[in-house]
């Protein structure tokens, strides 16, 4: 497949959702261009990346070599990673059966995985007031989840079997940070091993290191803070 004359802009900060794309489009080798968004500062209320993302969240992107040759854009990163996968056929499953086992498990991360993470980080780590019932609960739903990751793992290579798919891709963010979400990844050998698998993938690393030096400790930024964690309708 031909590769696009102009590169892909990915609005982007490098956080797990983020690198779910930056991940994947190094793993295509697809030319694309960093449009940071910093969220700390409020930028993903502008009324342009809001044309782009109505949910006023990132990652999105603008490809210009969309269907039929036209620029599309698209939000949410389980779209996101679902259209490169059609767009470049690779890593969304070969066949029916393959494609169904990768949907399962991206939509598995993009509904639990994520969101329960991400408020284990918040209670454990950000929120006003130690509330032991928030801390225990997203805690613990989170070792369930790698328990069902783990139990997955002990018997396939991969989330979708025995290929690296676009679910790998939007799990790995979310399972690298283990220890601030209070878990203990001796309890989860087959997890580690898959962990520490694709950790070493040149175009993981690639795509974790993307920006990386915008990133700076959130527990120290209470205007930030206002920003991500008080957000009402606009």
């Amino acid at each position: 497949m031909s590769q696009p004359t102009d590169p892909i802009e990915l609005y982007y900060w490098p956080t797990p959702n983020g690198w779910k794309i930056s991940i994947m489009l190094e793993e295509c080798a697809l030319p694309y261009v960093v449009r940071l968004v910093n969220i700390g500062k409020g930028e993903q209320f502008t009324p342009e990346f809001l044309a782009i993302a109505p949910n006023n969240r990132m990652p999105a992107i603008v490809d210009p070599d969309g269907p039929g040759g036209e620029p599309i854009s698209v939000f949410e990163s389980g779209a996101i990673l679902q259209y490169l996968a059609r767009k470049t056929g690779r890593f969304g499953g070969a066949g029916e059966r393959e494609r169904v086992s990768v949907e399962e498990w991206l939509f598995w991360q993009v509904g639990g995985l994520g969101p329960m993470a991400g408020q284990a980080n918040h209670f454990r780590h950000y929120a006003p007031e130690k509330i032991a019932y928030g801390i225990d609960r997203y805690t613990n739903e989170v070792n369930r989840l790698y328990g069902v990751m783990n139990r997955r793992l002990e018997r396939h290579a991969y989330l979708a079997g025995k290929n690296y798919s676009i679910a790998d891709m939007a799990s790995v963010g979310w399972t690298r940070g283990w220890e601030r979400m209070g878990q203990d990844m001796a309890q989860f050998p087959h997890l580690k091993r898959w962990l520490d698998e694709l950790l070493e993938r040149p175009a993981v690393k690639k795509g974790l290191a993307v920006s990386a030096e915008a990133r700076s400790n959130l527990a120290d930024d209470k205007e930030a803070q206002k920003i991500l964690f008080g957000q009402r309708a606009r």
